[in-house]
């Protein structure tokens, strides 16, 4: 599923010859300096919607590396997020790992300069890439040794943030539409997995969707939430940004959003599972037109907003509103 990278400099991806940097395989570029610097570095995560990229997430970021090593990870475009990033704050390097294989997703070099990282950043493009190269790899231990051990701020865009919630949603065999997923939840392309990739703090029960309003996916990830409870029979939870806007959470599981548009928050209950979530049949999950809660914010630039990702606690959200969702016959409603 091509979600793509999309960058202020999108174009430079698509026209720009690559060019590899010896010595540090599937680097493909570099500004800074390459000698390697210890940061006091702050967690955090930013969950960020795809489109243009939102500038003020970036700096968040940036600012909780202590200005150490920046390193982006792909499997496909070029070296265009460097100098994009360079110019929103001091660092003392950027650099960009071009991981497209699982040789080099194995190799001790790889894993190091992302080991090495006070800020780690995964872009778009096509998430069953990432899991297809990089799952059970040494790229992946480095990956999950910064969340986990380092705590270095980590933030990933379209693709990139498909993959940071512990159930995700591969699209390893072609994307899904919202009617497709709800007219039956059980489509072939419907692939969800269960924390089988990164083990991102608080991000365990979560399931994240991108493009939310602009691609009108709030079908398809209800249909995600759906099936996660019928096979698994968990209750998870769902973070969706909308195109231009990030989920930014600290190291505590606090989040606000920056960024132009919204994002959604979902809660699922255990007391409310779906009446029909089976083989060939639409999804119903009415539960008297309220089967899922839902916290709405919408972005600013400064951050705007306040929710308790750590432990889904809605009395401790603000700066937005609460909405009730539901399907009928694999029709979405929203109040």
């Amino acid at each position: 599923m091509l979600l793509g990278i999309a960058s202020p400099v999108q174009h430079a991806d698509t026209v720009k010859t690559i060019k590899h940097i010896p010595g540090r395989p599937a680097s493909i570029g570099i500004i800074g300096d390459t000698v390697n610097v210890n940061t006091t570095v702050n967690g955090g995560i930013a969950m960020i919607g795809g489109g243009k990229d939102v500038d003020a997430a970036f700096k968040w970021m940036i600012n909780r590396s202590g200005g150490g090593d920046v390193v982006i990870i792909r499997a496909s475009g070029t070296d265009a997020y460097n100098p994009y990033i360079n110019q929103l704050g001091k660092v003392n390097s950027v650099e960009t790992l071009m991981i497209n294989s699982r040789e080099l997703a194995n190799n001790d070099t790889v894993a190091n300069i992302i080991r090495n990282a006070e800020m780690l950043f995964i872009a778009g493009g096509d998430q069953s890439n990432y899991m297809k190269y990089w799952k059970g790899t040494k790229t992946l231990e480095a990956i999950n040794y910064l969340l986990n051990v380092k705590h270095a701020p980590i933030g990933g865009t379209s693709a990139g943030c498909a993959i940071l919630s512990g159930f995700y949603y591969s699209g390893e065999d072609g994307s899904i539409t919202a009617d497709e997923a709800l007219k039956d939840p059980y489509n072939k392309l419907v692939k969800v997995y269960n924390n089988d990739f990164l083990q991102a703090p608080y991000l365990h029960s979560v399931i994240t969707d991108q493009h939310y309003l602009t691609r009108k996916r709030q079908g398809r990830h209800v249909a995600f939430l759906s099936r996660i409870t019928k096979d698994w029979h968990l209750f998870a939870k769902g973070i969706a940004a909308d195109e231009r806007t990030a989920v930014c959470m600290d190291q505590n599981g606090q989040a606000t959003v920056i960024g132009t548009s919204k994002v959604y928050f979902l809660i699922t209950d255990h007391k409310k599972k779906p009446e029909i979530c089976e083989p060939g049949k639409s999804l119903t999950w009415n539960r008297n037109h309220k089967a899922i809660k839902v916290y709405e914010i919408q972005g600013t630039p400064q951050g705007n907003g306040h929710f308790d990702i750590a432990g889904f606690d809605i009395n401790k959200a603000s700066g937005g509103k609460w909405l009730w969702w539901w399907v009928e016959d694999g029709v979405l409603k929203m109040e």
